[in-house]
């Protein structure tokens, strides 16, 4: 299935590192047709880095999406209910929110857009991207590998060398995940 007329939340945490290659995906997701919502983490809307100040992206992904970003719990909510998208897409998606996902916390705009998509029985794919994706993290990426509904991104180590328990999904495969996780499959390899 093609992302063409698709209702996609693309929600975003604070991976700072791996943002820029998360909006080149969602700029492909725009050219393919797919209408995006985007939802901003709380870190995401307030925290400038080494990678580009807070508003700067905010913006950016605005101009993309052509929406203004969902960025309370509040505005997050009627996902659910009102069944708006058709998959959420978090990338990139940090340690700290797959641990809220694959325990049921629902404390930020990203986690209860997931809520609210998973309640609805309909697809959240995750494009992972953590310093201990195989260490602390390792636990809730076994939770949700066997969780309905959620897909995920291709992923592997991004330094074995310096960063051994690194995990980052492979960005420039969002487009083909998404396909295949609105026909109800999860990509394959997905570790590579």
């Amino acid at each position: 299935m093609n992302v063409n007329k698709k209702k996609i939340g693309v929600a975003i945490t604070g991976s700072f590192c791996t943002i820029q290659d998360a909006i080149i995906e969602f700029e492909r997701l725009v050219f393919l047709g797919a209408d995006l919502t985007p939802i901003i983490s709380n870190n995401v809307a307030t925290i400038n880095s080494r990678f580009g100040r807070a508003e700067d992206i905010k913006k950016r992904i605005e101009l993309i999406t052509g929406k203004e970003c969902i960025e309370t719990i509040a505005d997050a909510e009627p996902i659910g209910p009102k069944k708006e998208l058709d998959l959420v897409l978090v990338a990139p998606c940090t340690g700290n929110t797959l641990g809220k996902i694959a325990n049921g916390i629902t404390d930020t705009p990203v986690t209860m857009a997931v809520k609210a998509q998973l309640r609805n029985q309909r697809p959240v794919v995750i494009a992972i991207s953590t310093n201990d994706g195989l260490a602390a993290s390792a636990k809730n990426l076994g939770v949700l590998l066997n969780t309905k509904n959620i897909y995920f991104v291709p992923f592997g180590q991004d330094d074995p060398e310096k960063k051994p328990t690194s995990l980052i999904a492979r960005f420039g495969l969002i487009v083909p995940t998404i396909e295949h996780a609105l026909d109800g499959r999860q990509i394959e390899p997905i570790l590579v």
